[in-house]
């Protein structure tokens, strides 16, 4: 059985009180144990985040359960927003990092868009998209404003550790990298080179892009306020790609549990 925690700060420490209540004795906090949200049961939602895990369209899962609509995209946006903070503790060891971006072809933007559209990175009007991954399959991914060293630098010195190995190509941002203590590895594919033939390569961060792309170009068109929760879902599906379904389905009830 799962022990019960404080949803609000994972508090181990609870009181147990006369209207079945718990109060945290850290933070204060009451709350019911094991309270899901939106009204559904467990049951229910363990068949929805199932479908969701069969990535089944909202219109397949309304189907298939027979729930209202509305009710069904506030579970798989609750669910998506679970699991945009489930995400991976700081790296370490060799970890390979890179920049990418997300957007449909400039040709088959709007005119307006075109006219308007800022350039970004490296001149792309697309969204720029830093990741990092580790050797040990984990990969963590988010959305940043530009790919110049003064956003990049920080990203990697947050989430990983002091010492590590830390592979890159050869853009610009990264000339630093070694200078914030890390042991810094290039791989230069302007050269035509993946790999140096010692293990220095950024092959487990492209995959898992080209991964990411053909994903959201399955769902047909995501607005870029939601681009953010659909690529911790794949983040998300990327790092526990290896657990049963069941093991999945328990994680997020979990996760429901402290939103």
């Amino acid at each position: 059985m799962t022990k019960i925690t404080c949803p609000k700060c994972d508090g181990k420490k609870l009181y147990k009180m006369r209207t079945g209540r718990r109060r945290c004795a850290q933070c204060k906090y009451d709350f019911f144990p094991h309270t899901l949200p939106l009204r559904f049961t467990r049951q229910e939602w363990r068949e929805i985040i199932h479908l969701f895990l069969m990535e089944q369209s909202s219109n397949s899962i309304v189907e298939q359960t027979g729930f209202d609509k509305k009710r069904i995209l506030r579970a798989l946006l609750k669910i998506r927003m679970v699991l945009a903070k489930d995400i991976p503790d700081i790296f370490s060891g060799t970890v390979e990092v890179d920049e990418t971006y997300l957007g449909g072809t400039w040709k088959n933007k709007r005119k307006v868009v075109r006219d308007t559209g800022t350039k970004r990175g490296r001149g792309t009007s697309k969204q720029p998209v830093f990741g990092i991954l580790c050797r040990n399959g984990q990969v963590w991914a988010e959305i940043v404003e530009n790919v110049d060293e003064a956003t990049l630098l920080p990203l990697i010195t947050q989430k990983v550790e002091a010492g590590s190995t830390v592979c890159s190509d050869t853009w610009k941002a990264y000339t630093g990298i070694a200078a914030r203590g890390y042991v810094h590895r290039l791989v230069n594919h302007g050269e035509g080179s993946y790999s140096d033939g010692k293990g220095n390569h950024i092959n487990g961060m492209e995959g898992f892009w080209g991964y990411l792309k053909r994903k959201l170009a399955s769902k047909g068109g995501i607005t870029r306020a939601r681009l953010p929760l659909y690529i911790a879902e794949y983040v998300w599906r990327y790092n526990h790609r290896a657990d049963p379904e069941r093991v999945k389905i328990q994680k997020i009830i979990q996760l429901l549990e402290k939103c």
